[in-house]
C-alpha cells in the first residue's frame, strides 16, 4: 500500500475535526460538576474524615488520575464543593442585597427569607453539620467553610448596610458586625431546631414570619429614627 506524500503547509491532522475550546471547556466544566457530585454524595453520608480520593474516583465515575488532575488533594475539593455549593445556593440572598429600589426594611425581609430557606436546603445542613462534627481535628474546613459561604455573605450584606448607613437609613458603627448579627437571627427558630433534627414549622408562612420578625428587629436596633 502507498502512502501520497503530504504536500508542503498540510497539516497531518484535519483540524475541522477536532473539538472547539468551547467544547472544551464544557467538557472540562462537566467532568469537575460529575467529580463534585460524586464527593457531594460521600461526604453527606461518611463525612469527611471518613471519605477517601479513591472512594470520591469511584462514585464519580473517573479514575484517580483524572480526579487528581482537577483536585490536588482532598481539601481542596472540600473546598471547590462548598464554594460551588455557596455560589448555587447564595445566588438569591445576593441578588436581594442588591435590591437598591426597595426600602431597608422589605430589603432585609427579603434577605433574611432567601437566607433561611438556603440553610435548610440538604446540600446547606450537610455541609454545616461536616464543619461542626470535624472542625477540632480538621480546622481547616471551619476556615474554609467561613471564607466560601458566610464570610462572603457577611461582607456583601455589609457593603450594603455600609452604604445604606451613608444615606441616612441607617444607624451603624460597625457594618461587618451587623451583618453578622443580621445572619444570626436569620437563624432563629426554624433553622436551629431543623438543624438539631426537632419538630418545627417549616411552611412559607412560618418562614414569612421569621423573615418579618428578623427585619422588624434589625431596624429597630439599627433604622434612623
Amino acid at each position: 500500500m502507498c502512502l501520497r506524500r503530504r504536500p508542503p503547509g498540510q497539516l497531518l491532522v484535519n483540524t475541522s475535526t477536532l473539538p472547539s475550546d468551547q467544547t472544551l471547556n464544557a467538557a472540562c466544566t462537566a467532568k469537575r460538576q460529575q467529580i463534585l457530585d460524586g464527593a457531594a454524595t460521600l461526604f453527606l453520608h461518611n463525612g469527611y474524615e471518613g471519605t477517601s480520593m479513591s472512594q470520591v474516583a469511584r462514585e464519580a465515575g473517573v479514575s484517580k488520575g483524572t480526579l487528581y488532575n482537577y483536585f490536588d488533594c482532598k481539601a481542596q475539593l472540600f473546598s471547590a464543593l462548598i464554594e460551588a455549593v455557596a455560589e448555587t445556593k447564595l445566588r438569591n440572598v445576593y441578588e436581594r442585597i442588591h435590591s437598591d429600589d426597595l426600602d431597608c426594611a422589605t430589603t432585609l425581609q427579603r434577605v433574611a427569607e432567601a437566607m433561611i430557606r438556603t440553610l435548610l436546603q440538604p446540600d446547606s445542613m450537610m455541609l454545616y453539620r461536616i464543619i461542626v462534627a470535624e472542625a477540632r481535628k480538621f480546622p481547616l474546613l471551619a476556615d474554609i467553610f467561613w471564607q466560601r459561604a458566610f464570610g462572603v455573605s457577611i461582607s456583601t450584606l455589609a457593603d450594603w448596610i455600609a452604604n445604606r448607613a451613608a444615606r441616612g437609613e441607617l444607624v451603624v458603627d460597625d457594618p461587618v458586625f451587623a451583618a453578622e448579627q443580621f445572619f444570626m437571627l436569620c437563624q432563629t427558630r426554624i433553622v436551629q431546631r431543623h438543624r438539631f433534627e426537632l419538630p418545627v414549622d417549616k411552611s412559607d408562612a412560618a418562614i414569612k414570619t421569621v423573615a418579618r420578625i428578623t427585619s422588624e428587629s434589625f431596624m429597630k436596633l439599627n433604622g434612623a429614627h
